[in-house]
């Protein structure tokens, strides 16, 4: 026979849920130098994986988003130069520690409100709460046209001090040139920059999300599509871009 859950049933379950991830919110400060760890960062990580697998679901946003948090310290994940806010002071291990926190944190506010909205009808098709992409988008788009040489292209990144660039063919935005791309094809290939065209290198289509969706979801695109730039939009329109650097800094709480 089937056995009912009561609405007082299921607000203790997500109470027992948001004191065991409160629990390990806690137990990720010493690695912050709030104390003295009392285990490793790599068996931390490894529960921490279960509890929000088991809590949220294997298939969470916010485990993909934990997952990529620990890729943080990878160096080759982001251009810091070019991208990174100036100034920070922090070396990548602190980044990718603080990013795992603001993770933990957003999974106590969506078991938060879970419990919340317990006692109401279950909706289908859920919306994960969370901070949207257009809050944390560069919302100043830099293009550079099809035509234009890759040497061109380099001068603009430079001069904007941004990692990629939208490519137009004067009508529409067609692609998106990243600097890692150019350089892999200039250095590895022996293009000749001054007469090369951005379009031989731009990876086209454009790969784009809608601003209004949660941040978390740029991050499982960015995975899937093995990109580090997603055009933004807006009713069909683009009307920014998010990169990984926009995102470990929101991780990373870096305004």
């Amino acid at each position: 026979m089937a056995v009912r859950t009561t609405p007082q049933k299921t607000r203790v379950s997500l109470d027992r849920s948001i004191e065991r991830m409160r629990k390990q919110l806690a137990e990720l400060a010493p690695f912050l130098g709030k104390g003295k760890p009392t285990r490793s960062l790599e068996e931390f990580d490894l529960e921490t994986e279960r509890v929000i697998g088991e809590l949220l679901g294997q298939t969470s946003d916010l485990l993909h988003a934990y997952e990529y948090a620990e890729l943080g310290e990878a160096a080759g994940l982001v251009n810091m130069t070019d991208e990174a806010p100036e100034g920070t002071g922090m070396d990548s291990q602190r980044q990718s520690l603080l990013q795992r926190s603001r993770v933990l944190e957003s999974c106590v506010a969506e078991l938060e409100a879970r419990r919340s909205a317990a006692p109401k009808k279950a909706k289908i098709g859920q919306t994960l709460i969370g901070p949207q992409i257009a809050e944390h988008m560069t919302a100043e788009i830099r293009s550079v046209s099809q035509d234009a040489s890759l040497r061109e292209a380099g001068q603009l990144m430079h001069r904007w001090k941004t990692g990629s660039l939208l490519v137009t063919n004067s009508q529409s935005y067609v692609g998106v040139l990243t600097d890692s791309a150019l350089a892999r094809e200039v250095v590895a290939n022996g293009l000749n920059p001054g007469t090369t065209l951005v379009k031989v290198c731009m990876r086209a289509p454009v790969i784009a999300i809608e601003g209004n969706r949660p941040i978390i979801e740029a991050v499982r695109m960015m995975k899937d599509q093995a990109t580090r730039h997603l055009a933004v939009t807006q009713d069909g329109q683009i009307t920014g871009v998010i990169s990984v650097s926009n995102i470990l800094r929101y991780y990373s709480g870096v305004v």
